[in-house]
């Protein structure tokens, strides 16, 4: 459902990403690790279509969920080589792939994609409440389904809050102002219950958490995400949080490129070796 292929991306004129290939199937799990500076998050952040950086070269093709129908004024798609299936007047195809690099941040939103940062920001005089709805809704305009109402958003928002053990009156408060770092990466967790994106890029979604937290975030994205037509790109340093959420693979990203990929004891054996060793 994602396919990258030889993927060169910069920022101020440097070259981070150099070559990188993946892809990942529906109903998978893919963890990425790497040392410091190795372009983890400058994946995500190509991925989520953050414009101070720029693809030099290479391809990312998505499948977006067929069930959410056509884009209402969508750009023009570019489907991935080889890939193609004409569109109907019903809405996308189950084989029907977009070019990812063509589409602006909120476009890649409305066609599934879901991007967790690694420090999330705070979002000063705007509720949660108001944040989700009108993200969710503008979602949902864009996939040519009718928007929420107020009720059905509340229920929603209660439940996924709920869910990940956080108090329903942060809900009303300005988005993270105030939250400590275990709070905000489990209010993201919530925010991505609401979206329900097909598919979701977790940049170190560990960082911040003390034990019981790392469990409930481990369950939250377990709970959300692991179902047979979505997908995950887990981006973390250590394997604590995989002890939780098993991937179906595991990778090496160093010095720009994928240099090494395997199970769930690579994970492991990174932990126990470094990456230095595990990578040679």
């Amino acid at each position: 459902m994602l396919k990258i292929e030889n993927l060169h991306a910069e920022i101020d004129g440097k070259e981070i990403l150099k070559g990188l290939d993946l892809e990942v199937k529906p109903g998978e799990i893919h963890a990425i690790m790497g040392p410091n500076g190795a372009g983890k998050s400058t994946l995500g952040y190509v991925l989520g279509g953050r414009p101070e950086y720029e693809v030099t070269q290479g391809s990312v093709t998505f499948q977006p969920n067929p069930v959410h129908a056509e884009l209402v004024d969508a750009p023009s798609f570019s489907s991935g080589e080889g890939k193609s299936s004409p569109s109907t007047g019903s809405g996308r195809t189950e084989e029907e792939w977009v070019d990812l690099l063509t589409l602006e941040p909120h476009e890649r939103a409305a066609v599934g994609m879901f991007l967790g940062f690694q420090y999330p920001v705070e979002i000063p005089g705007i509720s949660n409440v108001q944040f989700l709805r009108e993200a969710l809704n503008s979602q949902r305009r864009a996939r040519g389904e009718e928007p929420l109402s107020g009720s059905d958003f509340l229920k929603r928002a209660r439940a996924q809050a709920d869910a990940l053990g956080m108090d329903q009156d942060m809900l009303k408060r300005p988005v993270n102002v105030g939250f400590s770092g275990g709070e905000k990466k489990r209010n993201e967790m919530v925010q991505m219950g609401i979206i329900d994106p097909r598919f979701a890029i977790l940049d170190e979604t560990d960082s911040g958490l003390d034990i019981d937290a790392l469990k409930t975030v481990g369950e939250g994205i377990n709970r959300i995400m692991r179902k047979p037509d979505k997908g995950v790109l887990l981006i973390t340093h250590y394997q604590r949080l995989l002890e939780y959420v098993e991937p179906d693979a595991v990778h090496v990203l160093a010095a720009g490129r994928i240099v090494r990929s395997g199970g769930p004891e690579l994970a492991v054996e990174l932990e126990r070796e470094g990456y230095q060793a595990a990578a040679a």
